[in-house]
């Protein structure tokens, strides 16, 4: 078969089925992604003539990558039991109360600033696995906890892991090319300097459309969980929430041009949160009024999660200073900083010794290989991390017994998603020529083929949601560079424009499409003990992902084609769907009954 529009419906149809089953008919994730990997595994073999072997072996694969996630996911609930229970978290509580006891400033501050300095730290979904546990025990909903996790993973994940997206994802994916070589031989660049010159423009793109990622923040705070849902609670802190914004971005993009890829968000995070919580403890820019959720009695029962934080709270025997209190989260960023920064050790931690990094060589000898770094894992910072607590906070054993009692409960229940989740995406991506009989392209390249067909020289505009559909797909940044780098560059060079460019809008549709990556809300949920409400965040996030690749594609047309009727044409019509989409939802939510779909809680 070699019908493009035919291919690119199949290609989208395993992805659209998921979609229409979580966000449409509001599935939990743990039936709708087996279903999911049922067609998507009938579809690799009937028509992309996949082996076999290699679906099993991607499968395989998926699981061992699954394995790792719920690693993570497990260190962060572990962490999280640790400091409510021995009492850290009532006094970091108060601390942030006694700077804004408005949780609109709170969740910017977590959120966006400290969210922004891990995501460059750590990466790979960190962030949430950190933030939404620490908003879940300061009194956040579990769903809107999880939320703000997700909405942040956007402006810092292109520079996320000290820039593993664009060194690794952007690098690798443009290495080796005739084409992109001659590209840099034009510019006088060798391939890194060629690949900072593209984190440049995404720096400044992201720049750009992260202005408004706080103010969005706040208003979907209010407008789906305040009492009186009301969206214009929200913009009432705008000037607080572009002045967070660009104690970000302003570092963030000269860190970039300045020092190169590896450090934008760390840095930009870094100083954001120190100039922000500095001037907030001073009153500057602070709301009149404070937003406070309606009591927790009026809360609807699905916001919320099955982390018993006051179970954990009655444990808690002891006041403590905000020094040591905040120590655990000192030293999660501490050992994530030496872990990525001090090469020796990263080394050490990466290196091929079976003890350090388990390998997975050629899985039913389908050429199909992984490895799982535990070692280098988040996860192992996280469990570290909760054993100095335990002494440094003089926890007794009830209280540590607890705390791995119920970390490992919340474990159970993700499993099943993410088990079907991953494989899922791993068939995706190995159904290219090396692991099929029919030659085709794999099925994500298809489907950016299809969408490149019917663009032509408006792609610039497309561009982005290519690479968030690969991070929607792969769940990484990362792998979505990877996969799209090249064919963006080359699609690009085709139709006459700055190839450099539409890379770099790759790059960030990329990172915007993180907020709405299955496996990442998965995870991110199951550290709040929030399961089965996938759907109900995709319909936020997806708002959010939507903007981000419309002001992205609207920057990169501009920086292509300077002002042109069709970018503003895009950019208008896009704005209009997107606030007609964001009022339809805050109706929806309103008339919301209660969940009918198949559900255990």
């Amino acid at each position: 078969m070699d019908n493009l529009a035919v291919l690119t419906l199949l290609a989208i149809a395993p992805i659209a089925l998921v979609g229409v089953l979580l966000a449409g008919f509001r599935w939990p994730a743990k039936y709708a992604m087996p279903v999911g990997y049922v067609v998507t595994v009938i579809i690799a073999m009937l028509v992309w003539k996949m082996r076999p072997g290699a679906v099993a072996a991607a499968t395989v694969e998926g699981v061992i990558i699954a394995v790792s996630l719920l690693y993570i996911v497990f260190g962060a609930l572990l962490l999280l039991s640790t400091v409510i229970a021995s009492g850290a978290m009532s006094t970091i509580r108060a601390g942030f109360t006694s700077i804004s006891p408005d949780r609109r400033i709170q969740a910017i501050i977590i959120g966006w600033l400290f969210g922004s300095f891990i995501e460059g730290a750590s990466g790979f979904g960190t962030p949430a696995a950190v933030v939404a546990p620490l908003m879940l025990a300061l009194g956040f909903p579990a769903m809107a906890a999880v939320m703000v996790g997700l909405i942040i993973q956007s402006t810092p994940v292109s520079f996320g892991a000290v820039g593993t997206p664009l060194i690794v994802g952007v690098g690798q994916g443009l290495s080796g090319d005739p084409g992109v070589a001659a590209r840099e031989a034009e510019l006088g660049m060798d391939h890194m300097e060629y690949v900072a010159h593209i984190a440049q423009q995404v720096s400044v793109i992201h720049a750009i459309a992260g202005l408004l990622i706080p103010l969005m923040i706040s208003v979907f705070l209010t407008g789906f969980f305040g009492e009186r849902r009301s969206f214009a609670e929200g913009l009432k802190v705008w000037p607080f929430a572009i002045y967070a914004s660009l104690a970000m971005t302003v570092p963030y993009v000269l860190v970039a041009f300045l020092f190169g890829p590896e450090f934008p968000s760390l840095l930009g995070g870094l100083i954001g949160l120190a100039l922000v919580m500095f001037t907030s403890s001073r009153g500057f820019l602070m709301p009149k009024e404070t937003f406070e959720f309606g009591p927790r009695a009026s809360w609807e029962e699905r916001w919320m999660g099955s982390v018993d934080t006051d179970h954990l709270d009655e444990l808690s025997h002891r006041k403590m200073g905000m020094a040591v209190a905040w120590a655990p989260y000192v030293i999660v960023a501490v050992l994530l900083l030496a872990t990525r920064l001090i090469v020796p050790l990263q080394d050490a931690l990466r290196s091929e010794n079976p003890a350090v990094t388990v390998p997975f060589e050629n899985i039913f000898g389908s050429g199909i290989s992984t490895t799982w770094q535990w070692l280098y894992s988040p996860g192992t910072v996280f469990i570290l991390t909760c054993l100095i607590t335990y002494g440094l906070h003089r926890m007794d054993r009830q209280q540590i017994r607890e705390t791995w009692t119920i970390a490992g409960k919340q474990l159970l229940g993700t499993a099943v998603a993410l088990g079907f989740a991953v494989p899922l995406v791993r068939i995706l991506i190995r159904s290219g020529a090396d692991f099929t009989e029919s030659g085709l392209n794999s099925m994500p390249v298809t489907l950016a083929e299809g969408a490149a067909a019917m663009a032509g020289a408006n792609w610039p505009l497309i561009s982005p949601f290519i690479g968030a559909l690969g991070a929607f797909v792969a769940g990484s940044n990362t792998v979505s560079n990877l996969t799209f780098a090249l064919f963006q560059f080359h699609t690009g060079a085709e139709i006459g424009v700055s190839p450099d460019t539409v890379v770099a809008t790759q790059a960030v549709g990329g990172a915007g499409g993180n907020p709405v990556a299955i496996h990442n809300i998965v995870a991110a949920s199951a550290t709040v003990g929030l399961l089965g409400r996938e759907g109900d965040l995709i319909r936020k996030t997806a708002l959010v992902t939507f903007y981000y690749c419309l002001v992205a594609g609207a920057v990169g047309y501009f920086m292509i084609y300077g002002v042109a009727l069709v970018g503003l044409l895009h950019t208008a019509v896009l704005v209009a769907i997107l606030l007609g989409a964001l009022w339809w939802m805050l109706d929806r939510e309103k008339k919301l009954p209660a969940v009918q779909t198949p559900v255990d809680v």
